[in-house]
């Protein structure tokens, strides 16, 4: 080929390209969907800017003030003043960010103490900070669980599980969604020799519903050669006495190998961790690879995450309001006559199932349009057929704020047809 022929301009026209059959092939039958769905007049619902986050629960979207409900801020511990001034604080002291892994650049003072800070938390020997949640459960679970080796998890698990055993090319055993039956029945089936890691969530993010974790428990340890890690992304910071997670609410601290959680959710900031009590815990920090090979956090973010895990420990009130306001939205919009994914609240997670992607864009932005965000979610992150528009509440919602979000729902929900 000449240098003529390699560097010659693309003369095709756009349709051409865009019908010519590439890589992005694949994506063709999406990427008609979402056209059609902009067609409409709709906002993408992928696409929402906030100019302005006035606080944990207000920001400004085109130029108008909305309620969030929709950011997994459970705590409100964004706009905390001590965490924002410990990250002010070391953004001053030590730069902003360690341009490379911890084990060629080196350990930051505050990575140490947000690692002390999870100990403190969790009462556990060793803890190991990764820089999202999702790449904690990619690097642990691909690490402990290698080819020949067994992976059972919930059908319903978070992708970052699913890629966790991708990456580790161990064999994945799916059970149905919080069957205890059929976990213990998958478990029996499986060689007795062979090593295995069970994977439990203790809230499901899009339903919010619960794993029954003590029965789970009690089916694994009827097995040999089995640990368990629970997912607590979605259960740290308001669930149990010291707000550990669903584990610790339901009693099986003593039966868990494994806690792998996120900063991203009640922490206030970014990054993920694994706490474990294993003798052995800490060679993972030189064999796992997405901990070896990725930049480690910021020093502004360590120090606000270790300052906000501390507060948690103390914040029986943010709690106990959390749950107030999760059990006020929920009866408010049953009341109304909305679907929801649990018959009773189970978490700061409240679903509003609908009846296909058509209602459920109509009603999101109908809800945007009156001043409040949600999530809406449509599979494949949802189970086949389910379409949802999440609600996750906070701790610095308002009786007065929920009030309006009942009320909101109400007057988009008559609008729209999903409610009479």
């Amino acid at each position: 080929m000449t240098e003529a022929t390699a560097t010659a301009p693309d003369t095709r026209k756009p349709a051409e390209i865009s019908n010519a059959r590439d890589l992005f092939s694949k994506f063709d039958a999406l990427i008609a969907e979402r056209e059609a769905l902009l067609a409409t007049g709709v906002r993408d619902p992928f696409a929402i800017v906030m100019d302005q986050v006035l606080s944990p629960t207000r920001a400004i979207i085109k130029g108008k003030e909305t309620i969030l409900l929709g950011t997994y801020n459970y705590m409100g511990m964004t706009f905390d003043p001590d965490v924002v001034a410990a990250g002010k604080k070391a953004l001053d002291e030590f730069g902003a960010g360690t341009t490379g892994s911890r084990v060629l650049n080196g350990t930051y003072q505050g990575h140490k103490e947000v690692e002390d800070a999870l100990k403190d938390f969790y009462g556990t020997s060793s803890a190991m900070v990764f820089s999202t949640g999702y790449q904690a459960n990619l690097g642990i679970i691909s690490t402990l669980a290698g080819k020949g080796d067994f992976v059972v998890l919930d059908a319903d698990s978070h992708a970052s599980i699913y890629d966790g055993c991708f990456l580790g090319d161990a064999d994945i055993v799916r059970f149905r969604h919080n069957s205890v039956e059929d976990l213990d029945k998958r478990l029996g089936r499986l060689p007795a020799d062979a090593l295995k890691l069970v994977v439990l969530e203790g809230v499901y993010s899009m339903l919010g519903d619960v794993a029954p974790l003590p029965d789970m428990v009690a089916a694994v340890r009827r097995h040999p050669n089995c640990m368990i890690l629970v997912d607590e992304a979605h259960g740290m910071g308001f669930f149990g006495a010291k707000g550990r997670g669903v584990y610790e609410e339901q009693g099986v601290e003593k039966d868990v190998d494994f806690v792998v959680g996120t900063f991203s959710k009640s922490v206030g900031t970014v990054g993920g961790f694994c706490v474990s009590n294993h003798p052995k815990f800490e060679v993972l920090r030189l064999v796992c690879r997405p901990y070896v090979f990725t930049a480690s956090l910021p020093p502004s973010v360590v120090a606000t995450a270790a300052t906000s895990i501390r507060k948690l420990m103390h914040a029986a009130d943010k709690r106990a309001h959390l749950w107030k306001n999760s059990q006020r939205l929920h009866k408010g919009l049953t009341d109304l006559g909305f679907k929801l994914g649990t018959e009773t609240p189970q978490s700061a997670i409240i679903a509003v199932i609908l009846n296909d992607q058509a209602q459920a864009v109509a009603m999101w932005q109908a809800l945007l349009e009156l001043g409040l965000y949600v999530n809406m979610a449509r599979p494949p992150a949802t189970p086949a057929g389910t379409f949802l528009l999440r609600c996750s509440l906070c701790a610095d919602h308002s009786d007065d704020q929920v009030e309006q979000i009942i009320a909101i729902f109400a007057t988009a929900g008559k609008a729209t047809g999903a409610i009479g």
